[in-house]
């Protein structure tokens, strides 16, 4: 099995955190979204990871070949993106139409059987039943699961099961030829190629489709989300931090092992990652990206970017890389 992951996306709602990292980048609960993703990977049979980079797509790719090195990886970039059936027709050069291909994308975490769904006989298209599918991709199916029709972003109800951008394709050459004919006809639904416009006319070639139902589904696009996803992975680590001088640690917590802590109240759901300082301060509920340094704060609610230095401030931040509030210098 083959597995793409579109990682082109810029971001724009994660700003400043995003001005110089992908989204897919970001750190959350001791590892970045990516890294999570990728890790829920590892049991499947892959033979091949297909990553569709855009916005700098250089630290994608060194970001890979230095965590993942063991993966078999191939970049292909979406320079100027025009939607998610783009990016997959970017990749269908180097796809087997014997071999099944996974799609999941690449900002966004879930609570999913994967194993399950990739020993499927069928093309599956994973769903969850959300309250505003005016903001989704639809599938409407019968009461077995088979779906007779795709509609993108409805104005009028017609499904609540929200596609949630894991797509499980064993029709794979019938997908390579659906994708084309959107090209060559410059297919666009709100401006853009959009990859269920793909599956709908497979799905009209006769191509069968089931859809499949995860157990979570964990937003990243906004800071907001992004420290909810946070406390819902920390609420499933296993064990406890060690002790810092003069600190109460409240779990759960992650907490990198060289992260340097006194004096301080940590938790809940706070990550501190690597090579943080932090001195006479209160954190809760707080995403600390690595190299911060934090003294004499109360922060809550706050996502810190990469070596950003605060001091002597209580409140709720959203810092880009390298900010600095009240140095100490």
């Amino acid at each position: 099995m083959k597995v793409i992951l579109p990682v082109a996306g810029i971001g724009t709602r994660l700003r400043p955190l995003t001005l110089h990292l992908p989204k897919c980048l970001l750190p959350v609960a001791g590892n970045t979204i990516l890294g999570h993703i990728l890790d829920a990977l590892t049991y499947l049979d892959i033979s091949e990871y297909i990553f569709v980079t855009g916005y700098q797509a250089e630290k994608v790719e060194e970001y890979i070949k230095k965590s993942y090195p063991q993966i078999e990886s191939r970049f292909v970039q979406q320079e100027n993106p025009q939607g998610l059936g783009e990016a997959i027709h970017l990749c269908t050069p180097f796809l087997d139409e014997n071999e099944a291909t996974l799609i999941i994308l690449g900002d966004t975490l879930y609570d999913a059987d994967l194993k399950s769904l990739v020993h499927s006989e069928t093309n599956i298209l994973c769903t969850r039943t959300v309250d505003d599918p005016s903001r989704f991709g639809v599938a409407i199916s019968s009461p077995d699961g088979k779906i007779s029709r795709l509609v993108e972003k409805p104005q009028d109800f017609v499904s609540d099961q929200a596609l949630v951008g894991i797509y499980f394709i064993r029709s794979v050459k019938a997908m390579t030829q659906a994708l084309q004919h959107l090209m060559d006809k410059n297919i666009r639904t709100r401006g853009e190629y959009q990859f269920t416009d793909a599956l709908q006319i497979m799905i009209e070639q006769k191509c069968d489709f089931y859809t499949g139902q995860i157990r979570g589904w964990l937003d990243c696009g906004k800071p907001e989300t992004l420290l909810e996803t946070n406390r819902l992975l920390l609420s499933r680590k296993e064990g406890k931090n060690k002790s810092y001088p003069g600190t109460i640690i409240t779990e759960p917590c992650y907490i990198a092992s060289d992260v340097k802590i006194s004096n301080s109240i940590i938790g809940p759901n706070v990550s501190l990652h690597k090579g943080s300082v932090v001195k006479d301060s209160m954190l809760k509920d707080s995403v600390v990206a690595a190299n911060c340094f934090i003294k004499d704060c109360g922060l809550e609610g706050s996502i810190l970017g990469e070596s950003a230095t605060v001091c002597r401030f209580h409140g709720s931040l959203n810092l880009g890389d390298y900010s600095q509030i009240n140095s100490e210098d």
